[in-house]
């Protein structure tokens, strides 16, 4: 019964949309009607500013970070962390207060997984900055970050490892329309709006 509350709570946490907040806050254009239509700090960076997309970030990692830590206190086994974990990226994903259309969910896979260890969380930061930096392509600097998770979660704290390997499925998987167009050179780089 406890798991199941956590389950619909992280959901609803995880609904809750930090580019939204930041549009309102800084009385910006709609994210989900401008450039990528992405609800993310990428893509409020490109349509309105560091400012509005800071705050999108840091909103979108905490509100994945209070339930897990929570949820670690409760001394819950890596398997229901996981699911907490994934409850509250699919809030993200199909937010249900903006009609179930959300973000990639990789800011709030990230502050799911900053329970695990402050050090997970510099070595993630660091693969993306470098992946962003050699690249030019948040999405593909995301997708490397989420798919070297698991191997770094190996080596710090290996029984948080399926967990996490289930967390960057899910991000992989909500990443497809992104990797179809990285293949055909559609992608967007992280300074320019979508064309098209």
């Amino acid at each position: 019964m406890m798991l199941f509350v956590l389950l619909i709570a992280s959901y609803f946490v995880g609904s809750l949309s930090g580019a939204r907040i930041a549009q309102r806050v800084f009385h910006t254009n709609d994210p989900t009607q401008s450039g990528s239509g992405n609800p993310g700090a990428t893509n409020v960076y490109r349509v309105s500013g560091w400012k509005p997309a800071l705050l999108t970030l840091m909103f979108d990692v905490f509100k994945a970070v209070l339930p897990l830590w929570g949820s670690y206190f409760l001394n819950l086994p890596p398997i229901e962390l996981g699911l907490v974990a994934i409850a509250c990226c699919l809030g993200h994903i199909f937010p249900i207060y903006h009609k179930f259309k959300g973000g990639k969910a990789v800011a709030t896979a990230f502050g799911a997984m900053l329970p695990i260890g402050l050090e997970l969380g510099a070595i993630l930061i660091f693969t993306w900055a470098v992946s962003a930096y050699k690249f030019k392509y948040s999405s593909l600097a995301s997708l490397i970050s989420v798919s070297l998770a698991p191997l770094y979660v190996y080596l710090l704290k290996p029984k948080y490892t399926i967990a996490v390997t289930m967390l960057s499925i899910l991000i992989i998987l909500r990443h497809l329309p992104n990797i179809k167009r990285l293949l055909t050179g559609k992608e967007p780089k992280i300074h320019e709006k979508r064309k098209g």
